[in-house]
């Protein structure tokens, strides 16, 4: 009789250990099932969101036309930043073209720097105009005056003459095409992507160049995108 109550309590104590166990593995198993898909979780959010910034020449990602960061050699020189044109904050964004705006309107070009000034907004890729702003074929007349009144054609101009006679001796002619394009497309965004858009679908080089210059001038007619940064 002894006998049979000293199993049934060993029998007791065994089966709650086994019970303490089930409890404590079923636990452990459901935290890290749900750590586990916390982290499957955060990384296709993560996966999903990335995209790289168009910040550098070369080729455009469609994932971020827009510039960002403060243009090499020139940004600290003249206090500016891409970011500055930012459609949050328009008064930032029009302090700043203003103030490229009035190189163009402080400086003027003769001889051989009028001549790269002309070939970079006239001649290069049919010439660079403001079309989502007004209807001028370019930003200057083919004799390098202005043939265009909007802010946005000041500011480019501006800093066409500024890299021209600051730093004509290690900026091409292209290279030059390429900084003041990345303006234009701080200024029209979703023009601009709309436009890089057209461009891939059709197979050609999304550069800035290509972008904003008047070769492929209306390739996204009928595409989405719109809005302008900066007045007008």
């Amino acid at each position: 009789m002894i006998e049979k109550e000293q199993e049934q309590k060993i029998l007791k104590s065994v089966t709650g250990v086994l019970v303490v166990l089930l409890l404590f593995m079923t636990a452990f198993n459901s935290y890290h099932i749900h750590d586990m898909t916390g982290m499957m979780a955060g990384y296709t959010s993560s996966a999903g969101s990335s995209g790289q910034q168009g910040s550098s020449g070369g080729e455009v990602s469609l994932g971020g036309v827009v510039p960002t960061g403060v243009p090499e050699t020139y940004g600290e020189e003249l206090g500016v930043s891409y970011d500055d044109v930012d459609p949050n904050d328009q008064r930032r964004a029009d302090e700043t073209i203003r103030q490229l705006a009035t190189i163009d309107q402080q400086t003027e070009l003769q001889g051989d720097d009028l001549d790269r000034y002309i070939n970079i907004l006239y001649h290069m890729d049919d010439g660079m105009s403001c079309e989502y702003c007004c209807g001028a074929r370019s930003i200057i007349f083919e004799n390098g005056q202005p043939a265009c009144g909007c802010a946005h054609s000041f500011a480019m101009r501006g800093l066409a003459k500024y890299l021209i006679l600051e730093h004509g001796d290690s900026y091409t002619d292209k290279d030059i095409q390429e900084e003041v394009a990345k303006w234009k497309v701080l200024f029209f965004p979703g023009q601009s992507q709309a436009k890089a858009e057209a461009l891939e679908l059709q197979g050609i080089d999304t550069t800035y160049g290509n972008i904003a210059s008047n070769q492929f001038r209306g390739i996204e007619q009928g595409s989405a995108g719109g809005g302008m940064v900066g007045g007008c």
